[in-house]
């Protein structure tokens, strides 16, 4: 069983003791596992990056804001959908955390029901950010042995230009050219071409 077939997890950071707790009580009686812990310096020392989760972050917590860990995993490329639950949210703040990629700011105390609905919802979307997370990490693994001038001609392949263009674009042969677009296929251990660039463009992948 891989990570992404594996039951997500809620991931509960917060350094407010009961409301962990309270928490804990309404997820898992839904059937949601629950991992919980007192601050944010504490949830990037144990939380598996490749396990499937919703993570249910406070604001003002000590050492490590939730807007810094926002900040943190987003460049970590963590695909986590991410809630903020705040007793003093405003919208400033809500628009803030949100802008950054949040997806839902909700207020203390929540209602039981708004949160269960919003878990439940958010951990059908970690399953597929998860799985297209995992295919993209997949395409990127399979470009890293290329040179910087095959990246380069992959990149002007990708723009749909004809190997002549290429050769004129880089003051080389057509018949080099060729030769960089067929190591590109080995290399990238691809049925083609044309397969490579639909799966980079799918993924969205950086060449």
């Amino acid at each position: 069983m891989t990570s992404t077939d594996a039951e997500p997890v809620v991931h509960i950071v917060d350094d407010d003791a009961a409301l962990r707790q309270s928490l804990v009580f309404l997820l898992e009686s839904i059937g949601v596992q629950v991992l919980t812990y007192p601050d944010a310096t504490t949830f990037l020392e144990e939380f598996d990056p490749a396990e499937v989760a919703v993570v249910i972050v406070d604001v003002r917590m000590p050492g490590i804001s939730g807007f810094q860990l926002q900040e943190r995993l987003l460049e970590m490329d963590y695909p986590a959908p991410l809630v903020f639950c705040s007793a003093h949210g405003d919208i400033p703040m809500s628009v803030r955390a949100v802008t950054r990629g949040a997806v839902d700011f909700l207020e203390k105390p929540y209602q039981p029901q708004r949160m269960v609905e919003l878990v439940q919802a958010q951990l059908d979307v970690a399953r597929q950010r998860f799985a297209e997370h995992a295919d993209r990490r997949a395409v990127a693994a399979r470009l890293e042995a290329l040179t910087p001038r095959e990246r380069e001609v992959l990149r002007l392949v990708i723009e749909g230009l004809p190997s002549q263009v290429i050769a004129g674009k880089l003051g080389t042969s057509v018949k080099t050219v060729d030769v960089h677009r067929a190591r590109i296929k080995a290399k990238a251990e691809a049925e083609s071409l044309a397969a490579l660039v639909r799966d980079i463009l799918l993924h969205r992948v950086d060449v």
